[in-house]
């Protein structure tokens, strides 16, 4: 969950690393320079007009069920990187990559992104939960570093975190019945003390940061105002979701085309370890450039 300790660091300091590191979780108001928020918002605008011709949910816009074109109830744009070049470049190469290369190490490896509005006047809240156990990867360096695009007060729905829920438990995500709900159980819920949650709310441009096993949630939004929130998950590059399990294997339809680019570099490492074992792995050949193994041992021995 952490940089290497010689990595020189490109945005934070040591005490901001550390902090992540003890409690899982970061806060940095007005993180974001004031030219990438205007943009960032003026795609996000661009999505909330284009909704208003929908009447049910589509493979990018999810929208809530008392949505109508004069009155606009977004809840997500999916993948949002592979649907507009300002989230693309914000995501891939912007200000945000040089925290999770801090926190992660570089060059990193993006997994996916998404853009949840949270609608004025009861958007939706997102019960108590852990991501990891969405989707799964092979350590638990995964973080999640949500951009707020308008000013966040208490009102809102901002996220709350627990610190230091990152290390602990990793909780049971289905119920008695065994169907999977994607919050954790009530009666779980006296195990985690819910009295230290930080609610994380901030200036327009202020960013959060939160490891994937750190638990979280956030109530509804009851003001007058929409809580757009940009969320963009990295891993440490030697980090590797688990396919067949969670919304890994979803592709475009959540994860979307870019996932598993590295940023911040391009030296894909060679090894990885699982269950305390290290091993060098074959190269990623998921954009081609594999045959079969009789062509490649043939090369190898002219």
């Amino acid at each position: 969950m952490q940089a290497p300790t010689s990595q020189r660091l490109r945005v934070l300091d040591e005490s901001q690393v550390e902090f992540y590191r003890t409690n899982g979780y970061l806060l940095l108001e007005s993180f974001v320079p004031a030219d990438w928020l205007k943009r960032l918002v003026d795609a996000s605008n661009e999505f909330v007009e284009e909704s208003r011709s929908l009447t049910a949910a589509d493979r990018r816009l999810d929208i809530e069920p008392d949505h109508t074109a004069e009155n606009p109830r977004l809840r997500r744009l999916t993948s949002p990187v592979d649907h507009h070049e300002t989230f693309a470049e914000f995501t891939l190469s912007g200000p945000v990559v040089d925290v999770a290369l801090d926190l992660v190490g570089a060059p990193a490896r993006y997994h996916h992104s998404k853009l949840n509005y949270k609608w004025s006047q009861g958007g939706g809240a997102v019960q108590w939960h852990q991501d990891i156990q969405y989707w799964p990867h092979s350590d638990f360096t995964p973080l999640t570093i949500g951009v707020y695009l308008a000013d966040v007060d208490d009102e809102m729905g901002p996220m709350g975190i627990i610190p230091g829920s990152h290390t602990g438990t990793l909780f049971d995500l289905y119920d008695d019945n065994g169907d999977w709900t994607g919050r954790i159980r009530d009666e779980d819920l006296p195990s985690i003390d819910l009295e230290a949650v930080d609610w994380l709310t901030g200036p327009a441009g202020s960013i959060t940061v939160h490891n994937c096993g750190s638990v979280h949630g956030s109530m509804p939004n009851n003001s007058g105002r929409v809580r757009p929130l940009l969320l963009q998950t990295y891993s440490a590059a030697d980090s590797y979701p688990l396919l067949g399990v969670g919304t890994n294997g979803l592709g475009g339809g959540f994860v979307g085309n870019h996932s598993g680019r590295l940023v911040g570099g391009s030296d894909a490492p060679r090894s990885l370890t699982i269950d305390g074992r290290r091993m060098c792995a074959a190269p990623d050949w998921s954009r081609g450039g594999y045959t079969t193994i009789f062509d490649v041992q043939a090369e190898n021995e002219r």
